[in-house]
């Protein structure tokens, strides 16, 4: 394959400092589905050097366009909510062969596409194939989104969201990212201003955070295990200030207070009104009694979407498994912050920062797993080192489910820093291979 021009370093930058985390693999996945509509690189190696700068400008042009999309239309604006990104190939191919043209409903049904692979995990599992495989959906006379909405049925069933999906835990969910678009697109309303949770909200106090609206340390006090504690129907997003000054307040003593200032701040935010479930003694009651509030809202939500043409949602829906069998994940903001410094670490020697919250998936099914707090899936030099992963205070089974597919494991971020500095970088292992033999850094 041609070398690609330096704007692919260029714009990797100007992505990140947007705080979207992309890699080389994962825009020359759009590059190659633009010039060849394919997923695998095979396709791309005898491309001519002009092709393949053009198709990086076309590929960099369209994925501008679906982060404006996601971002806008759905709230999904930084990284750590952007799941199914490898969705983002083959709506470039979409934009890419009608130029960048779609009217409204043909927007929104792309978008719920792209949400409905996120929440399924449709690209989890064997990457490549199921773009391959969305891909074909889009060629011929009767290709399009309805084929790739069909395609997408078929493979995982009823699209159509039950309380029991919101079963999950930790930030790395599947579901927490769908728990940020409902708050984004929904005008979810902060507890302590009254307003509305938008982007671009001023000042560092008025960032959104992750809010356990039952605290964790009175849960813990009462017996409740940590997979309760931080269970996704037990989370909100609110500003950094609101959530400061919330404290570890129970609910049944400030949910009172909010309702008095801002009548309807946490119906917004899908609370169940029987004041009854505030209390801690009925915290599992109210978890179940809210999962069902966020799945009506996400089904609403997916409904506005389709513009009136809800036949997609129609049919059974996969059944939900009664005890979640994903193990592991991020468990709180504290650990997400390690995991956010050890990959800028990584990223000031020249190394990939690597996947936070890495969805492990059964390759066929696409059914999650497990959940790696930090992983290298094609290792931290790629191709050429083993899968790596950070597992910070996991249980010995997701250890052992990391290390029989063939990651190394490293329990602490120091066991990680040590294999950096003694196995990597003396090595002269900074200048990272990159898919079809580029190198970080190569013009």
């Amino acid at each position: 394959m041609a070398r690609s021009p330096r704007c692919h370093e260029a714009k990797l930058k100007a992505w990140a400092e947007t705080d979207y985390h992309f890699n080389l693999d994962w825009l020359l996945r759009s590059v190659n589905t633009v010039l060849t509509g394919e997923a695998k690189f095979q396709f791309l190696h005898d491309e001519a050097a002009a092709d393949v700068q053009e198709g990086l400008k076309r590929a960099a042009k369209y994925i501008d366009t679906c982060l404006n999309l996601i971002g806008g239309r759905l709230g999904l604006d930084h990284d750590r909510v952007f799941f199914g990104r490898f969705g983002v190939p083959v709506m470039v191919r979409y934009l890419d062969r009608r130029g960048g043209m779609l009217n409204e409903k043909e927007r929104d049904k792309l978008l719920f596409w792209f949400v409905q692979a996120g929440m399924w995990g449709r690209f989890s599992g064997s990457t490549e194939s199921f773009i391959d495989q969305d891909l074909a959906a889009l060629e011929g006379p009767d290709g399009g989104l309805d084929k790739l909405l069909e395609q997408l049925r078929l493979w995982h069933g009823g699209l159509r969201v039950e309380p029991g999906h919101f079963t999950g835990w930790s930030l790395s969910a599947r579901f927490y990212p769908v728990l940020y678009l409902l708050t984004r697109m929904g005008r979810a309303r902060d507890w302590g201003t009254g307003l509305p949770l938008k982007a671009g909200l001023l000042g560092k106090m008025n960032r959104l955070e992750a809010h356990h609206v039952f605290p964790k340390s009175r849960l813990y006090k009462r017996g409740f295990k940590h997979a309760e504690a931080n269970a996704l129907a037990n989370f909100c997003f609110l500003t950094k200030d609101t959530n400061l000054a919330i404290s570890d307040r129970l609910p049944e003593t400030y949910f009172p207070e909010v309702e008095r200032a801002h009548p309807r701040a946490l119906a917004s935010q899908w609370i169940p009104d029987d004041p009854r479930l505030w209390k801690i003694e009925n915290f599992r009651d109210f978890l179940e009694a809210r999962k069902v509030l966020l799945a009506a809202e996400v089904n609403r939500r997916m409904e506005e979407l389709l513009h009136g043409d809800t036949r997609w949602l129609a049919g059974p829906t996969a059944p939900v498994p009664a005890v979640p069998a994903v193990m592991g994940g991020i468990a709180d903001e504290e650990e997400e912050a390690r995991i956010e410094e050890l990959g800028g670490w990584m990223e000031t020697r020249g190394l990939p920062r690597g996947e936070a919250g890495h969805d492990f998936a059964d390759p066929a099914t696409g059914e999650q797993r497990a959940i790696f707090d930090l992983a290298w899936p094609n290792g931290i030099q790629e191709g050429l080192s083993r899968p790596a992963a950070v597992l910070l205070g996991e249980d010995k089974e997701v250890i052992a489910l990391a290390s029989g597919v063939g990651y190394r494991c490293f329990t602490t971020v120091a066991a990680l820093k040590r294999y950096v500095e003694t196995e990597i970088l003396a090595r002269g292992g900074a200048r990272i291979r990159e898919p079809g033999g580029l190198k970080r850094g190569s013009a």
